[in-house]
Parts: structure tokens; C-alpha cells; sequence
């Protein structure tokens, strides 16, 4: 029996986990998704903003617009 998905599904899926959002600019944010509103509003904890695939910034809570999110994707579990 196969499953449907929604969206909706994914995201409280990855909620207090590792993703990755990338915005319209092109610009990468790596965090732990705290929390986020109908509006595709994003809190981010323990971010790292990456331009052109190179770490510029390290954050602790970051708030991303959600009119600036491209896509939002997990991110794989790092090695430890």
C-alpha cells in the first residue's frame, strides 16, 4: 500500500531536525527548524549561512521571510 505525502507531512516531519532552506537570492541556510507559520515563515536554530556553496556566517536563532524560501529539503543525519 503506498502513502501519500503532503507537504504538511514532510515539514512536522522535519521539525527539530536538520534542513536546509534555500532562498530566491540563491543563498543556502543550514539549521534546525524550530518552528514555522502558514506563511512559510522559518525559525531556524544553530544556523550557518552558505553563499556560493562557502560557509559566510554562523547564527543562533535565525528568522527567515517566507517570501524569500525557494524550497526547503532535509538534510541527512551528519556521521558522527
Amino acid at each position: 500500500m503506498e502513502h501519500s505525502r503532503t507537504p504538511t507531512d514532510f515539514l512536522n516531519n522535519v521539525l527539530g531536525k536538520q534542513v536546509l532552506v534555500k532562498l530566491n537570492s540563491g543563498i543556502n541556510y543550514r539549521g534546525v527548524l524550530a518552528c514555522l507559520d502558514g506563511y512559510m515563515n522559518i525559525a531556524l536554530e544553530n544556523t550557518e549561512e552558505y553563499v556560493d556553496g562557502n560557509l559566510k556566517n554562523r547564527y543562533g536563532d535565525t528568522f527567515i521571510r517566507g517570501n524569500n524560501v525557494l524550497y526547503i529539503s532535509a538534510e541527512k543525519p551528519a556521521a558522527q
